[in-house]
């Protein structure tokens, strides 16, 4: 009895752990994926509604983003784009939220990837079903209050994760702003919710599998 309480308190974790992990994992994937942005300059008429080009868009877009990444240390510097004080450092905030967000993928990840390990190989696949619903909740919760009003959302999670309101940009002192309207970001969470769910998804088929044959061992 006690190796059992043991060993589901053990699943807990682990589940935990690997939807923190696949939660990063999907927001890293999200970020410096840039085709969304690409597909989102024509689909959103970002370059009609700005004046600018294609081209001019993309670069500073790619720009921005190497600068999430964790092994990107210099300063940000758009070529076409002014920048206020304020808004340096909101874009300096967001890294060190992007960058703490790829610290906890690759620290989850690992210490997943060991509990997983011990538990594949005491044929205990729990873990996956327990992190499909976990992975699964999460997003589907976020998601029913996102639909339900996305600017109002939008509004609560920067003030739950920045302290101040340097994200609140005016287009005339920080123009771009202007490329980055909120509509992509809606594509972001989208994705990613989507991610999490294909995930979460294929866990849970692969712990049926795994189920079903360690029952087919045992008939036999």
């Amino acid at each position: 009895m006690k190796t059992l309480f043991t060993n589901r308190k053990r699943d807990i974790v682990l589940a935990l752990l690997l939807t923190i992990c696949i939660i990063c994992f999907a927001v890293i994937i999200t970020v410096f994926f840039k085709q969304l942005y690409y597909f989102d300059i024509d689909y959103l008429n970002i370059a009609q509604n700005t004046g600018l080009s294609k081209e001019v868009i993309k670069n500073n877009y790619d720009i921005l983003i190497q600068y999430q990444s964790i092994f990107y240390q210099g300063t940000l510097a758009l070529p076409d784009f002014v920048m206020s004080t304020t808004g340096r450092i909101h874009f300096e905030e967001v890294k060190r939220v992007f960058e703490v967000i790829q610290i906890m993928f690759v620290i989850t990840g690992i210490i997943s990837g060991v509990m997983i390990y011990q538990n594949v190989k005491q044929k205990e696949y729990r873990f996956l079903q327990l992190t499909a619903l976990f992975a699964v909740g999460i997003p589907t919760i976020l998601g029913f209050f996102v639909a339900l009003d996305f600017d109002k959302a939008f509004v609560i999670f920067h003030n739950i994760v920045f302290r101040n309101n340097y994200w609140i940009f005016d287009y005339t002192t920080d123009p771009v702003i202007t490329i980055l309207p909120e509509s992509f970001f809606m594509h972001c969470f989208m994705m990613i919710i989507v991610i999490v769910i294909v995930i979460s998804l294929t866990m849970y088929w692969i712990y049926r599998r795994k189920r079903k044959m360690i029952l087919q061992t045992q008939v036999q």
